[in-house]
């Protein structure tokens, strides 16, 4: 597999921080690291913050039968939550066929503690493997896949799930239930060499541990914390900027790649990208807006969608981007802006009038709405691609909802997505080339909706058709990319993740 750090950085790691493991040494969001086991050749775990990555050094026979032998970066949780990590082994051939890295759930720290883990072998064996209680075998489920990269693990009450796959590929699932460890436990992030006499060594980035929504959750009423992400397009990394307990929402990329503008709690935020630090921009009176808001091209306007109940719902409105009093574009509502034409003339917004939810386009000074969709169905996400010959747009007309595009006049219309997913709210890299749009699974959520606090996935593809690519799996749904999102080089997407301790 391909590694994440050159063996030499690794080896110098190594040198100044020392094979110790200590127990009570803070590593990065874990509580601690140690061996596990009794007699196991010292291992060592290493946190680097400029690229948020863990290296972890481990030995020990196995994690197998009765007992195990390996080195644990851990923290102590109760109830629910999400543990995810892109895995990477250092070296593509090491001693044992059989050496592992992953995610682990124990009882407790002894070496036959009921455990679960999410792991992948050296030879490429990806499997969920646990152990009910103290001292007995260990059991396993082999995934359908190997060579496993991406490892998720999920805690939900007494049944446990893993998901897997190689980065780019949708998850393969796979769990187990009734696997009683108690409520209070350890979970973190393993390496064993399943050889006692040597150390393998395992590198882990875009590590998140989530606390999911509780059960009976009201949407809209009730928000879990936000941590605001930067991805890298083309290889998936992920980087976590700021944190919040409050819910942040939908970030634009200004034009200056300088700065980010989100919503939280009806207002809107400047995020500066140089301090990592929000400021509010002021929007006069209007202070009810939702993630429905736009940059214009140049960067000078800022389009809102802001719920005024009087008037049906969302309103649409502009201001300068650099904040003022907003002007009113639409006299009713439900009207959601989403799309700015190139040369500043025209917004695009999701109309519902007379019970059907529509593409309009309406002049930026305000004036009469043009219907550019007439198909039944829910049409959303409306957005011009850079040369402003064509509307990228989601529609579930055909039973799920996918990304469609359009020429700018409502002409040619024609889906781009297959439906094998609900996908929502494409946008255009700045160069022309790719759309990214948010997934979600089709078998949690219906085709007219699009929900807070779900597992979806970042989707790109070119911009002129073929197969989707999976750039990242994560916690999040509505308010994660609902905006056009993408920097000014179309290299980096900003973007939303979700947990209950966020920002705590």
């Amino acid at each position: 597999m391909k590694n994440l750090l050159p063996m030499v950085v690794l080896f110098a790691l190594f040198a100044l921080f020392g094979p110790a493991a200590h127990a009570q040494e803070k590593l990065g969001v874990f509580d601690g690291h140690q061996d596990i086991g009794t007699g196991v050749k010292p291992g060592a775990a290493t946190y680097l913050p400029a690229t948020q990555q863990y290296v972890i050094s481990g030995a020990g026979y196995n994690i197998w039968l009765d007992h195990d032998e390996f080195h644990f970066a851990y923290k102590k949780m109760k109830g629910d939550f999400i543990l995810y990590a892109r895995a990477e082994f250092v070296g593509l051939n090491g001693v044992d066929p059989h050496r592992k890295v992953g995610w682990m759930v124990r009882k407790t720290l002894d070496g036959n503690s009921p455990h679960v883990n999410a792991v992948e072998h050296g030879d490429g064996l990806t499997s969920l493997q646990f152990r009910k209680t103290a001292g007995a075998p260990t059991e396993e489920i082999r995934s359908k896949i190997t060579h496993a990269n991406i490892i998720q693990l999920e805690r939900t009450g007494k049944v446990y799930t893993m998901r897997v796959a190689e980065f780019g590929q949708p998850f393969v699932t796979a769990s187990v239930a009734d696997v009683d460890l108690g409520d209070d436990v350890y979970v973190g992030l393993f390496v064993g060499s399943h050889n006692a006499d040597v150390t393998e060594t395992g590198v882990f980035r875009d590590v998140r541990i989530s606390v999911p929504a509780h059960d009976g959750l009201v949407q809209y009423k009730e928000y879990l914390g936000s941590h605001l992400e930067l991805l890298e397009a083309t290889t998936g990394r992920r980087e976590i900027i700021y944190s919040s307990p409050k819910s942040l929402q939908a970030p634009n990329w200004r034009r200056d790649g300088q700065r980010l503008v989100y919503n939280s709690e009806g207002l809107m935020y400047n995020f500066d990208l140089a301090t990592r630090q929000p400021t509010p921009l002021p929007t006069g009176d209007v202070k009810n807006n939702n993630n429905d808001h736009v940059l214009s091209f140049d960067g000078k306007q800022l389009g809102l969608s802001s719920g005024v109940e009087k008037l049906g719902g969302s309103i649409a409105y502009t201001v300068a981007s650099t904040g003022g009093t907003p002007r009113q574009i639409t006299p009713r509502g439900p009207s959601y802006l989403h799309g700015w034409s190139p040369d500043g003339k025209f917004l695009l917004l999701t109309g519902q009038r007379n019970d059907e939810f529509d593409i309009y386009r309406v002049p930026a000074g305000g004036g009469k709405e043009v219907r550019l969709t007439t198909a039944k169905g829910l049409d959303d996400g409306s957005e011009y691609t850079p040369d402003g010959q064509f509307i990228y747009f989601n529609s579930n007309r055909t039973g799920t909802m996918q990304i469609w595009r359009m020429k700018a006049d409502g002409s040619a219309q024609e889906a781009v997505t297959t439906g094998a997913y609900q996908d929502w709210f494409p946008h255009v890299s700045p160069d022309g080339k790719w759309v990214a749009f948010i997934s979600f699974l089709k078998d949690e959520v219906p085709a007219t909706d699009h929900p807070f606090y779900k597992h979806v996935y970042l989707r790109v593809m070119p911009v002129g058709g073929g197969e989707p690519k999976v750039i990242a799996y994560v916690y999040g749904g509505q308010g994660t990319m609902n905006t056009p999102s993408w920097s000014p080089d179309s290299k980096k997407i900003a973007f939303i993740s979700n947990s209950a301790d966020a920002g705590q």
